[in-house]
């Protein structure tokens, strides 16, 4: 049942031609073979389920289809967090984000929570000291202040914005190389995947590492009036139609940079991967996301469950992957794809490569991930769970706000290979299980708060 709720209806079999492309990656290291291009698409709180060819139709997304339709797609891949920022910190750093020290979301308010320690290797860090161009273009999120800026954090280019400041798609602060600027002739997303077609072509010679960060669908919803009408026409809702309407012009663009990669001759020779931060944000109101128990900011499948599909038209011609795969597991996967050698004072990974999955070698579906969030300094009793295998244990979600103590609410169990939307907890019937899971939470916790703290 599980593998079967985010089916692509054209999805084509794993082929033997797959497994031997991959294979001859996890298998060649000692090569040198050209480095390929590296570019990772992250989009902002958007749903698998707003996703066209997950959904009926409902949305119109051509070009990500297509790209999911040529990719490897992964049926169960989590972010690390059920918000942003620290979903973000973990995506650049292979570690879970309490570690990194970002936990919150606000960097205005909250700049001692939502930044990122400055011992922490980034992606881009690797990447840049292994040669590459290095370029964030869009959200950041990740710590405010000079020290913490992209250009610290490994970027060698940055256009775009830290995400706590107060803007439209239509007028928004803009930082380009350090230098700030207010933006009011462009609309935000058509915006970012113009400069990321710009960094494309002028970095075409040599291998580079792109991580494009949308916005979209992240509120304050906004989009051009003849984008929407098509969706409330069709009898969604005001902020559904908008909130489709940024889907579908994100996907524009992005359908306007594979083209461009074409055009250059790089298409073949360059990883494309596209995930989400996390679900769908309650406070516009719920749309369709295949009855998934709750939205961002709950660590139900809802908030953490986001699509990911990677694209390597050189090494893949497509398939799907039941494996339970998690935001941490990108850094590695990315070193080992692209030989990078890590820095000396490289901290330990939380994740694992995924080589040999997309390689069709491992499905890994007994992996062992943890998560947690609330707002301000973390409280472990609230909103954290654990997956092992097909179960999963969740302290339940008490509020979006600062909480006033510790939760009291019982801890529940699911086992997602049979309940895959969260509907009855088995807790009772499985009390070794629930033990266990729940010392292994602990630990977990403590290891990752003491580390977190460090100074």
């Amino acid at each position: 049942m599980v593998a079967m709720l985010f089916r692509l209806r054209r999805f084509r079999s794993v082929v033997l031609s797959v497994m031997v492309a991959w294979g001859a990656l996890a298998g060649a290291r000692g090569a040198a073979p050209t480095p390929p291009n590296i570019i990772l698409i992250l989009a902002d709180d958007l749903a698998v389920g707003d996703l066209a060819c997950f959904n009926g139709g409902r949305t119109r997304t051509p070009h990500l289809d297509q790209l999911i339709a040529g990719g490897v797609w992964f049926n169960a891949a989590y972010s690390a967090s059920a918000v942003c920022a620290p979903a973000r910190a973990a995506l650049l750093t292979g570690r879970y984000p309490h570690r990194t020290g970002v936990v919150s979301l606000d960097l205005n308010r909250e700049p001692g929570l939502t930044r990122l320690h400055r011992d922490e290797i980034t992606i881009a860090d690797v990447f840049t000291a292994n040669g590459y161009i290095t370029g964030l273009i869009g959200k950041w999120h990740i710590g405010a202040g000079d020290e913490w800026h992209p250009l610290k954090r490994g970027f060698t280019e940055f256009e775009g914005f830290s995400g706590s400041q107060q803007m439209t798609y239509n007028r928004y602060p803009f930082d380009i190389q350090g230098v700030m600027r207010e933006v009011s002739d462009k609309y935000l997303t058509d915006d970012l995947s113009e400069r990321a077609i710009a960094f494309v072509r002028r970095h075409r010679s040599r291998p580079f590492f792109l991580h494009l960060a949308h916005y979209a669908p992240h509120r304050p919803l906004g989009a051009p009036e003849e984008v929407i009408a098509p969706y409330l026409k069709a009898g969604f809702d005001r902020n559904t139609a908008t909130i489709y309407a940024m889907i579908e012009i994100m996907d524009r663009g992005i359908g306007a940079l594979i083209a461009e990669l074409d055009a250059l001759d790089l298409r073949k020779n360059t990883l494309v991967i596209f995930a989400s931060d996390n679900g769908p944000d309650p406070i516009p109101g719920p749309r369709f996301n295949h009855g998934l128990r709750g939205m961002k900011y709950e660590i139900n499948e809802g908030g953490i469950r986001v699509p990911l599909v990677f694209n390597w038209p050189a090494k893949s011609a497509g398939g799907e992957r039941q494996a339970l795969v998690h935001f941490t597991d990108i850094f590695p996967t990315l070193v080992e794809m692209a030989a990078l050698k890590l820095p000396a004072n490289a901290k330990p990974l939380d994740g694992m490569s995924l080589v040999p999955v997309l390689a069709g070698r491992s499905d890994r579906t007994d992996a062992v991930r943890f998560w947690q969030w609330n707002r301000a300094v973390p409280n472990y009793t609230h909103n954290a769970a654990m997956r092992d295998g097909p179960w999963k244990l969740v302290r339940p979600f008490v509020a979006r706000g600062v909480l006033q103590g510790d939760s009291t609410a019982a801890p529940v169990l699911y086992h997602l290979a049979t309940d895959p939307l969260e509907t009855t907890d088995v807790a009772v019937q499985h009390p070794a299980r629930m033990q266990r899971m729940q010392a292994a939470l602990a630990t977990w916790s403590t290891e990752v708060e003491r580390e977190r703290t460090r100074r």
